[in-house]
């Protein structure tokens, strides 16, 4: 039986429901297996499985018509459309199908519909998980398991005893898993952390009860998120907010329900939404996004007969958060009143490849006539003491907290800045739990044992005016530290060196995403930060000028993956919402073409490649980005199945952005200077 997904794929790549397609278009009847050999030896140039303008093929086939029984026959050229010829055999050879019919309308469908539909009905299918035993054996695998002996594991903490029994019966029934079920101790400790390094694996997230259709049976099953895609098979922080914009977008409400759910657990239980659910991650977190994520689905749901429960969870969570992680020491600055990314943890990045810190550690080497491995193994265990080595790890950890690693920006430096990201984040979650609490539960709320952060007392009253009076105060603190009348943007404060962090980040437009700044800091902006970052494909990372060493790193010979010229699309989407919130429609509708039309001109031409991260200052081929850990995405033969998530999303959410008549630009991929003026 075919699976939601290959229905799915069937449908967007070949049209299925031939009754509904126009009474001209011509189908096409194809012999599979053959067809795609040859295809692929006369068109893929490069031997890459893809069809792109990069091959020196001729572009052109014939196909025999379906109508006359293959005597008639048409020739189909273009790379966007032998492509989608390709997509549609690789997916029938894959089905085993020994014939299949080609809708001649798929072939030239136009690529913005072609592409939301794919993001909408494959894409969305084919990056959603749940942690139970159904698919453990899909969600436990972890290419960043750089471990002997990685098998499947699961940590799930001690008061959820249902999900114990759970997972321990699956480790029994089906041993073909090897699935390690381990069960956390009440306090992670440093000492329990490091042993847990060793042992890598899954940390447990929500699960709803049901009853089993055959048995009766009560039974779990795991709450459904969204991963990034690529090597990110797990439900990250930061990632999975813009990913739920494009889900919200796409009409999936119930599962961007179930993802805040799923937040909301790792909070009661870890005391933080990690960086993502796996073990490595457990004391580092990410930007937070907690709050606006929780009203903008409960604006949709709020007729639902649990909504208000649901938005409640989801703020004594963020409360729970606020104050036990970005308000609390070492996070938190008291002498300036700004919060740092400055997580817990030691040593050497566990995600990261063996050797990805060669550079930074051959002086150590050398001093202590060391391979890497041994090494790492001496600093890490103690027996070495390097001081200058710690502070190195601990900005790295800081920059991976943050979200944007890496970047020059942050390197070296992370863990003392208060950046303007973090804290715009802040302010909106300040901001956001005074209008829940006023709005929908009088002006008070009281919080329970299990979102008490400690050293709170039990039952204690939050009340809408404090919540006032702390956002108050965090707006005064980023115009007195942030922002810089001169240059007319936001900048990092350094905490160390009390000065001004002179890097220019496009993150000086969060205060407008967040409602910190003020019209005159507003227009401030637009026109003196904004020509620093937009370029022809949209919203640059950092600002060129600004880098220093010519915006190289301190241990690379290369640009970094968070700088310049290198563009992402969560920067763009806060960019959006920042400009309309403050009235410069026209400014989110002009950045969110040139960032849309990036990802659809290189979807066109490289064979329905969506990815993670773009050069937006190169117009040919802008996907091509192989710094740091190179661009997720690139990795699929005859078709994409996932894209990448938040670039998935934000051309899903972008669509809505831009002004309708800027559609049929868009379609035939349109520079935005060839025809803006005429808008």
């Amino acid at each position: 039986m075919a699976s939601p997904y290959d229905i799915s794929l069937k449908v967007i790549y070949n049209h299925n429901n031939l009754d509904a397609l126009p009474a001209k278009t011509e189908n096409y009847l194809v012999e599979v297996n053959s067809s795609l050999k040859a295809l692929l030896l006369r068109e893929d140039t490069d031997e890459n499985h893809q069809i792109t303008i990069d091959d020196t093929g001729p572009k052109s086939l014939t196909l025999r018509t379906a109508s006359s029984g293959g005597f008639h026959s048409t020739v189909i050229r273009g790379t966007y459309a032998i492509s989608n010829i390709l997509g549609v055999l690789t997916f029938a050879n894959d089905d085993e199908e020994r014939y299949t019919i080609i809708d001649g309308s798929s072939l030239v469908e136009d690529p913005v519909t072609r592409l939301s539909s794919l993001i909408k009905q494959v894409f969305w299918h084919t990056l959603t998980r749940r942690l139970d035993a159904s698919v453990i054996a899909i969600a436990a695998p972890d290419s960043k398991d750089w471990t002997e002996n990685p098998r499947p594991r699961i940590y799930v903490p001690p008061s959820c005893t249902d999900q114990i029994d759970y997972y321990q019966k699956a480790a029994t029934s089906m041993p073909e898993l090897n699935l390690d079920v381990q069960v956390l101790p009440e306090l992670i400790t440093e000492d329990v952390y490091k042993q847990m390094l060793s042992r890598p694996g899954l940390m447990a997230l929500d699960m709803e009860s049901g009853v089993n259709a055959v048995t009766g049976d009560k039974e779990l099953h795991g709450r459904p998120f969204v991963v990034p895609g690529g090597r990110f098979n797990e439900l990250y922080n930061w990632d999975t907010y813009f990913i739920s914009i494009g889900l919200l977008a796409s009409g999936y409400t119930s599962l961007v329900k179930n993802i805040v759910l799923n937040f909301v657990f790792e909070i009661q239980h870890y005391g933080l939404i990690p960086n993502a659910n796996r073990s490595y991650y457990l004391v580092r977190s990410q930007p937070p996004f907690l709050t606006s994520l929780a009203r903008q689905t409960y604006e949709v749901i709020r007729d639902d007969v649990d909504a208000k429960d649901f938005l409640k969870r989801a703020v004594l969570a963020a409360i729970k958060e606020y104050n036990q992680v970005w308000m609390a020491e070492p996070r938190y600055d008291p002498v300036s009143g700004l919060s740092r990314y400055r997580p817990r943890g030691f040593g050497v990045p566990k995600e990261c490849e063996a050797g990805a810190f060669d550079a930074v550690l051959h002086p150590y080497m050398k001093k202590y006539n060391m391979s890497s491995e041994q090494f790492v193994q001496a600093y890490e265990s103690g027996k070495v003491q390097e001081p200058d080595l710690d502070e190195y790890f601990l900005h790295d950890r800081a920059v991976r907290e943050s979200g944007h690693d890496i970047s020059l920006r942050m390197e070296g430096v992370c863990a003392d800045l208060g950046t303007v990201d973090l804290n715009s984040l802040l302010y909106k979650y300040e901001t956001d739990i005074m209008e829940v609490i006023r709005d929908e539960f009088d002006g008070e709320l009281e919080i329970p044992q299990e979102f008490c952060a400690p050293g709170q007392v039990l039952s204690h009253i939050e009340t809408a005016a404090e919540w006032q009076q702390k956002a108050d105060s965090r707006k005064q603190v980023l115009d007195t530290y942030l922002w810089n009348e001169e240059r007319g943007m936001y900048l990092d404060y350094n905490t160390k060196t009390g000065k001004q962090h002179t890097i220019e980040s496009v993150t000086c437009f969060w205060p407008l995403w967040s409602g910190a700044a003020s019209e005159h800091q507003a227009k401030m902006l637009i026109e003196k930060a904004l020509p620093k970052f937009e370029m022809v494909g949209g919203l640059v990372s950092t600002a060129k000028e600004s880098l220093p060493n010519g915006g190289v790193g301190l241990h690379c010979h290369e640009q970094h993956q968070w700088d310049f010229p290198y563009a992402w699309a969560p920067h763009q989407v806060m960019a959006w919402d920042g400009f309309k919130r403050y009235g410069y429609h026209k400014v989110a509708e002009r950045v969110c073409y040139r960032w849309l039309r990036t990802v659809l001109k290189v979807f066109v031409d490289f064979n329905g490649t969506v990815v993670e991260k773009y050069d937006v200052t190169n117009e040919r081929d802008p996907h091509k980005v192989f710094a740091e850990y190179g661009n997720q995405g690139l990795d699929f033969k005859g078709f994409a199945r996932e894209g990448f998530g938040w670039t998935n999303a934000s051309f899903q959410y972008g669509l809505s952005i831009i002004n309708p008549r800027m559609r049929r630009p868009l379609e035939v991929c349109a520079p935005f200077d060839s025809f803006g003026k005429g808008m």
